[in-house]
């Protein structure tokens, strides 16, 4: 038995330092995706029609080398412009990052610093000295970090370097939002009923509260990305939600200032976006639907929006231009709306800098608007007018994440992917990553994959597109399939408590979930708001439902894999096996456990052909059955599924991805499942005392101590935990 521990152990030590053969051949596999891929992935990920109504003008100068102070997808999504344009692009990377997508794309690449944002991606001095060591004529800050930093654009100002984005007094008068709000009132934008000063404590909080009538939302003034809110229905949430959003705004922003607004109870969160000159022109490039959230993040968005008409659209983005002018706005922006269900719209905020969500308005209007901030920044005034700007067809993105969506729909989670691939093969498929295979989800940053976007020529293509991207979408996680194990809790459960190594969870996905929000009725009829996530699942996310015929195919392609890697196993390079079950059996007699309910199963073959008989239920199933290959298109009387294998062990059990879900079945012979009846079951692990860490992260507080009703305290402020890691054991 010690001999077993030690072997598994070494395995997945051997794994991690990147000496198993697999591993080299994944290596393999990322060095020809470096080479290939900006010609290749990047390219082809790019929706035909996308960024090619306005080509680039060579004779047309802007700036020699721009330095992109930003890293992942966007990163690269900003250097793919900048090559059309002929410009040299400088990468800045923390010490993990240095072998990052965005920085192999890149002409030079900068070292900023280690892996903590503050003293890398936010580190103004060492990317200011990054840019006087390679001589960047401009910076692009892409989205976050730095990119709405006036400290930032002005250093770069005092250096005489562009910064490609609006100028200081744009970004300090609408990065604030008691500022912006007074602004647009000043600017006749329509806003919400709310105090309009900083709100000083929490006492103050209730009285104002109580005199715009709850509920109200409680904001961080220089907030953003849902950060610093709270919605407050009565006073002792709204003494909770000062003192927490308090706190979050001070260590997210540096600035702990709240102001109160009226909550609008069920809107939809809809978006203008602009693009504005240094010559006074100014348009709105139509709207995005993004009420899609959780935590006020967004999950799903869309251009145009099913809800809005014509005249709603124009005074939207009438408005938005109006304010972009009473700032001398020059460059991409967005100003947010919240609208109720009479198509009030009320002004939310205005973000000074490129939205993760703009591809859905390239989609639909065919301008690159990185290659229009490039312009404006330079000084070129505008190409187009209002009159110019379309709306052809209809664009949906979903933001993948690393996250589990069965946990508050969506915790982080964090590892390295052994298998990556992108949909691109797909009709009216583009996606922005910064991800290849082998790459690390890492704690420090934001868990996005990737941002999946379809095209279509109307609503309803666009989702069908987002079904079949989702479902032919891999991303995994590394060694699971080398240890046969079906999550890496069953590894960190097994090896407690020889886990010397630290080992986390790994990589989990949201795809789940976004598949299942793009099927929902409501949603495909355009019934939403953005409490649509806990209307829909109010006792949480669990994945997909399956009705009676799709329980039947799932059961029925469980049983198929399970026979042609039963047949596969007889043979090894053209030469028969010993083989483990009688060959050539004319059916086989199965159980097939699912969600703790037996069913009876007989399968039989005929080349690549199932017949399969499901609890009486008869269905014909059809594949290639190349069982190495990450998808499997498999046909079941007539219906095509593209279906993921995740792991098969040689005990019967099976992971597969099945219509977004992934579902885990146990696959026995007749006899087999009857002998099984006499094995113990593994009791369940009694956690009544502990207290586990539900997501990876840092500590930053602890208020108990050894004694306080406490046995003892494993972290400290300051620690770096994974997901299950033991926190507190209580008395």
């Amino acid at each position: 038995m010690a001999g077993l521990w030690a072997g598994i152990v070494a395995l997945v030590a051997a794994g991690r330092r990147g000496r198993q053969p697999p591993q080299q051949l994944m290596r393999s596999a990322a060095l020809w995706t470096l080479k290939h891929g900006p010609q290749y992935s990047r390219q082809c990920s790019i929706v035909s029609r996308t960024l090619s109504s306005v080509g680039y003008n060579p004779n047309e100068k802007t700036f020699d080398k721009i330095l992109i102070a930003n890293r992942g997808e966007i990163a690269c999504r900003i250097i793919k412009t900048c090559k059309k344009m002929g410009i040299k692009t400088v990468a800045i990377h923390s010490d993990v990052d240095a072998s990052s997508v965005h920085v192999k794309m890149a002409d030079e690449a900068v070292c900023v610093g280690p892996a903590p944002t503050s003293k890398s991606y936010l580190n103004m001095d060492a990317i200011m000295e990054a840019i006087k060591k390679t001589r960047a004529q401009a910076v692009h800050p892409g989205y976050g970090f730095l990119s709405e930093n006036k400290e930032f654009a002005r250093c770069l100002a005092e250096e005489d370097v562009t910064f490609i984005g609006p100028d200081t007094h744009a970004i300090q008068a609408m990065g604030d939002k008691i500022e912006s709000k007074l602004l647009a009132k000043k600017a006749k934008v329509n806003t919400i009923p709310g105090f309009d000063g900083v709100v000083k404590d929490a006492d103050e909080a209730v009285r104002i509260a109580r005199e715009i009538g709850y509920p109200v939302m409680i904001k961080a003034s220089a907030g953003g990305g849902g950060k610093g809110m709270r919605i407050a229905w009565d006073d002792e949430e709204t003494r909770d939600g000062f003192r927490f959003s308090s706190q979050e705004a001070a260590s997210s922003f540096g600035d702990d200032r709240l102001l109160i607004e009226k909550f609008i109870d069920n809107p939809r969160h809809i978006e203008i976006q602009v693009l504005s000159d240094k010559h006074g022109n100014a348009l709105w490039l139509n709207e995005r639907e993004c009420s899609v959230q959780r935590r006020n993040q967004k999950v799903v968005e869309e251009a145009p929006s099913i809800f809005l008409d014509t005249e709603t659209r124009r005074a939207m983005g009438e408005q938005a231009v109006a304010l972009a002018k009473a700032v001398k706005y020059s460059s991409a922006g967005t100003v947010e709306f919240l609208v109720d269900s009479k198509k009030n719209f009320y002004f939310l905020e205005m973000n000074t800098r490129l939205q993760v969500e703009h591809p859905v308005t390239e989609c639909v209007t065919g301008l690159d608007l990185v290659q229009e901030m490039i312009r404006v920044a330079k000084g070129y005034p505008l190409r187009h007018t209002q009159a110019d700007i379309p709306i052809n067809g209809w664009a949906v993105e979903c933001r993948v994440y690393a996250e589990d969506p069965y946990k508050s729909f969506g915790l982080p989670s964090v590892g390295r992917l052994s298998q990556y691939q992108e949909p691109i093969h797909l009709p009216g498929v583009r996606v922005d990553s910064g991800i290849q295979p082998g790459s690390d989800i890492s704690i420090y940053y934001d868990p996005m994959i990737s941002k999946l976007i379809t095209y279509g020529s109307d609503r309803t293509e666009a989702l069908k597109r987002m079904e079949a991207a989702l479902d032919n979408y891999v991303i995994r996680d590394i060694m699971l399939s080398w240890l046969g194990f079906n999550s890496w809790a069953e590894v960190i459960l097994l090896l407690q408590p020889h886990n010397k190594m630290g080992l986390q969870a790994g990589v989990t996905h949201n795809i789940a979930l976004l598949r299942e929000v793009i099927i929902n009725s409501r949603f495909v009829k355009g019934d939403f708001s953005t409490k649509f996530l806990s209307d829909v699942y109010p006792d949480g996310f669990k994945g997909h439902t399956l009705t009676e015929s799709e329980k039947n195919q799932l059961l029925a392609v469980a049983s198929s894999l399970f026979v042609a890697s039963q047949l596969r196993a007889q043979h090894f390079q053209g030469h028969s096996r010993v083989p483990v079950i009688k060959p050539d059996m004319g059916k086989w007699e199965l159980s097939i456990k699912l969600h703790d309910e037996e069913h009876s199963v007989v399968t039989s073959h005929h080349g690549p052909a199932f017949s399969v008989d499901v609890d009486g239920s008869k269905l014909n199933v059809t594949s290639t059955w190349n069982l190495a290959l990450p998808l499997l298109s498999v046909n079941i009387d007539g219906t095509q599924r593209t279906v993921q294998c995740l792991s098969r062990e040689a005990g019967g059990n099976m992971s597969i991805q099945f219509l977004g879900t992934v579902y885990k079945v146990r696959i026995l012979t007749r006899l087999a499942a009857e002998l099984n009846k006499f094995m113990l079951d593994k009791g369940a692990e009694d956690t009544s005392s502990t207290l586990c860490s539900p997501m990876p992260g840092v500590v930053v507080a602890i208020s108990v101590k050894p004694g306080d009703m406490v046995k003892s305290v494993h972290c400290k402020a300051g620690d770096t935990v994974g997901e299950g890691d033991l926190l507190v054991e209580l008395e």
